[in-house]
């Protein structure tokens, strides 16, 4: 017998869209660009050919239309790995959950998400501007440990050495390594963007090693990080999302990934605040490319 989603487990409003997206599984297209900050969604929807709609709630913006001739969307996630276990499930949810019924669909819509995001470098050749890819992410939120399976579609060789080397603090949350989708992956990435190795923290400050007034429980881990090598493969930048999308993403049955352009370098200690004619850059890149 087929298993009925409890109202508490799937919360379906009453007009019939899901709980914090306000989407209706109608609305609900095959390729979907996600990006931090709702004011963004604007920016992007900019490139689409037509729009035909807009929904706002709460961080979730999210707007619907075309791009040369095919169905496209654009949703904010708002900031943090707990906003990406919120979007990822209700988005696979009116994908693949009958709303009337409250039951799994036979056949399984698979979505293509690619998220575009700003980071910060932790190596010195990784300069700002650089688009990265997250070929590889490193979950430090700990969102992907709360699901069955989360050893299956993780690398936990990488995972295993990246423990040993940092001295991995026993209080945090066992991380997690997560491949992007191959094939999304070369398509959007080409050759004019970085394949690189991604932390998704759960923080901006004290967990990406920021140093404001509070002092860190292991201040040299980020110098650690910088060093960390497992089969060539480098840390190569951190930001806070990449991995709860990718490894949700794995578990669902989803094709994902993650590219953001670099803002910061953290081994130079410079920024650059100014970054949205970037951003525009990298969006056209990827809006053509999915």
């Amino acid at each position: 017998m087929a298993r009925i989603i409890p109202d508490s487990e799937l919360i379906i409003n009453s007009d019939g869209t899901v709980f914090h997206l306000h989407l209706h599984p109608d609305q609900l297209t095959d390729r979907i660009i996600m990006v931090g900050d709702p004011a963004r969604v604007n920016m992007v929807a900019e490139y689409f050919d037509t729009r035909t709609f807009e929904v706002l709630s709460r961080e979730f913006h999210t707007i619907g239309g075309t791009y040369q001739g095919k169905p496209i969307m654009c949703i904010s996630h708002g900031i943090g790995p707990d906003n990406i276990d919120i979007v990822a499930t209700e988005l696979d949810a009116l994908a693949n959950v009958d709303f009337k019924t409250r039951e799994v669909k036979d056949t399984h819509r698979t979505l293509t998400m690619v998220r575009i995001g700003t980071s910060g470098s932790l190596q010195p050749d990784i300069t700002i501007g650089t688009p990265v890819i997250a070929e590889k992410s490193i979950g430090f939120d700990g969102v992907l440990n709360y699901y069955e399976g989360r050893d299956d579609v993780a690398d936990l060789d990488f995972q295993h050495a990246l423990c040993h080397h940092t001295d991995w603090n026993p209080n945090w949350a066992k991380p997690y390594v997560v491949d992007a989708d191959a094939e999304l992956v070369q398509r959007i990435g080409q050759d004019d963007m970085v394949r690189g190795n991604t932390i998704s923290a759960v923080g901006f400050y004290g967990p990406q090693g920021r140093y404001v007034r509070l002092p860190l429980a292991n201040p040299d881990l980020n110098r650690r990080l910088e060093e960390f090598e497992y089969k060539g493969r480098r840390i190569t930048n951190y930001e806070m999302e990449s991995a709860p999308l990718q490894g949700l993403g794995r578990l669902m049955g989803h094709k994902c990934m993650t590219v953001c352009s670099i803002i910061a370098n953290r081994f130079r200690e410079d920024v650059n605040p100014n970054y949205k004619s970037g951003m525009r850059d990298l969006v056209a890149r990827v809006i053509e490319r999915l």
